[in-house]
């Protein structure tokens, strides 16, 4: 890991820590992408871009790229400052506004999914994306643990989806990691 990358992750925890994705969680989510050679991952949800830090590491080594989504401008602004520091603008492409809108204007196809955005909206967030993902893609979500009655619709809609498999896995605050099977 370049050394401007693990000095902006350090300074976003030691600065934000109730702020930023678990640690271990989204270092697992970079692995996840890396395993599965994602090149294009949407991101629901920036914050101030400790997620999307770790993604871009991802696609740094996938040679892909990192759609990320806020509605605060504020925290997206924030994000490409980080994304700056830690010299990884040009892996990411921060939008501003709503995810259900800005991802329903656009066509690529998706390889890895993660949301973190508003909890009454993971079943939107997926199905706005879904239908541009292929067999062996993947949906990250997380907080599902630690929000699990305002994200347990979400859970049992991934669950039971004839075209998916679907496992919570306890890590931070809990990941849903879902992945599509078939057409």
């Amino acid at each position: 890991m370049e050394q401007e990358l693990f000095d902006t992750l350090a300074e976003l925890e030691m600065r934000s820590a109730k702020g930023i994705m678990d640690p271990d969680s989204a270092k697992f989510l970079s692995i996840l992408a890396i395993s599965n050679k994602a090149k294009t991952m949407v991101e629901v949800g920036s914050g101030p871009g400790y997620s999307t830090l770790w993604l871009a590491y991802a696609a740094s080594v996938t040679g892909g790229k990192v759609i990320t989504c806020e509605i605060d401008s504020a925290k997206a602004a924030e994000t490409q400052a980080n994304l700056a520091k830690a010299n990884l603008v040009e892996s990411v492409e921060v939008l501003v506004g709503d995810a259900r809108e800005l991802l329903r204007q656009r066509s690529e196809p998706v390889d890895l999914l993660f949301i973190d955005g508003d909890y009454g909206q993971y079943e939107t967030y997926f199905d706005v994306v879904y239908k541009r993902m292929n067999v062996g893609s993947m949906v990250v979500a997380d907080k599902v643990v630690a929000h699990e009655n305002d994200l347990s619709d979400y859970t049992t809609y991934v669950q039971n989806h004839p075209n998916l498999e679907s496992v919570t896995v306890p890590v931070g605050q809990g990941l849903e990691i879902t992945v599509k099977i078939s057409e």
